[in-house]
């Protein structure tokens, strides 16, 4: 059982191609556009399961690029300070995106995967 409450997860991906890959996954799986943020948008895969392609010329930062597991929670800050105490490293303490409306912070697995701890500011169940 998880520390803290997971409301949703979603799978970020990177992508050149945006137009392209909201055509395939709008019009040819009838995935359901749940979220578009202009540069991202977020699909739902299943109930509270979802994938999201964001528009980058190349990944961000180190270790396995190209994808992010992301998990929504209101209690970042919890999570945060649960997994500190249990000796994880973050990439930096949670902080506010403007950009996105998000509170989130980021942390690698074992693997070297990105993985985030996010709450959205506005939540697009608001939306589905």
């Amino acid at each position: 059982m998880p520390l803290h409450t997971i409301e949703r997860q979603i799978t970020f991906l990177y992508t050149q191609k945006l137009t392209e890959t909201a055509h395939f996954y709008e019009n040819l799986l009838h995935l359901r556009l749940v979220l578009d943020q202009g540069d991202c948008r977020i699909y739902e895969t299943a109930p509270r399961a979802y994938v999201g392609f964001c528009k980058r010329m190349q990944p961000e930062g180190e270790g396995r690029e190209g994808v992010i597991l992301t998990l929504t929670t209101p209690q970042v800050d919890d999570w945060y300070q649960s997994l500190s105490a249990l000796g994880v490293e973050f990439e930096h303490p949670p902080v506010l995106n403007p950009k996105y409306q998000i509170y989130h912070c980021f942390l690698r697995d074992p693997n070297g995967y990105r993985i985030e701890i996010q709450q959205f500011i506005q939540s697009f169940d608001a939306q589905e």
